[in-house]
């Protein structure tokens, strides 16, 4: 595929968007958000990590008229059923309370009868790269690793204080951004991403 000039990152995640911008450097691309623009967050009515971040790409394509990126990702833990998997922001409520968000995984694992501390847990991010007149392409990635409570460190965002990656010692809060984005589900979606755009 032809290299792009331009990109719409459809989010208003600050976290979220300063991974994707740095993840994207490489390609020389001007990026723009959908809060640069102005355009609106549509509700994620899907029931699959593919389909929200596709609602997300879509929408920001067809409302700017270039190319968008749109992410969805996500913590699944099998011992909760894979939750809270597609939920996971809205676990952490309007005000984007992550901290809560932990409380309540640590809760429900003890109410289930589970030990939280290293229980398995992978993080899962899809990306939705919609380009006028083509159809929406997918690249899928995925952590893998293990809980632990309390939460540690101060980097990152999100669930990544309670995260440790398999084969490492440090959560992702704890490791510096080089660090997670040789190993974050998030870095491999997008090398796979970055190889269908060069």
């Amino acid at each position: 595929m032809n290299a792009l000039s331009e990109l719409v990152i459809a989010s208003h995640n600050k976290g979220k968007l300063r991974e994707i911008a740095e993840l994207v450097a490489p390609l020389t691309i001007t990026v723009h958000s959908a809060a640069d623009l102005g355009l609106p967050e549509p509700d994620e009515t899907g029931d699959t990590f593919e389909a929200n971040a596709a609602l997300k790409s879509e929408s920001a394509m067809r409302l700017s008229h270039k190319a968008a990126l749109a992410d969805d990702s996500g913590l699944a833990i099998p011992a909760l059923g894979g939750a809270p998997g597609i939920y996971s922001a809205r676990w952490a409520g309007e005000h984007k309370d992550f901290a809560h968000a932990m409380q309540r995984i640590h809760d429900e694992l003890t109410n289930a009868g589970h030990n939280p501390q290293g229980i398995a847990a992978y993080f899962v991010c899809v990306l939705a790269l919609s380009v006028p007149s083509q159809e929406t392409v997918f690249f899928r990635g995925e952590s893998h690793g293990t809980l632990t409570f309390p939460p540690r460190g101060a980097h990152g965002f999100g669930y990544d204080p309670i995260f440790i990656p398999t084969n490492h010692t440090l959560t992702f809060a704890e490791m510096d951004a080089a660090a997670k984005h040789q190993i974050s589900h998030r870095a491999q979606a997008f090398t796979k991403l970055l190889t269908h755009l060069t």
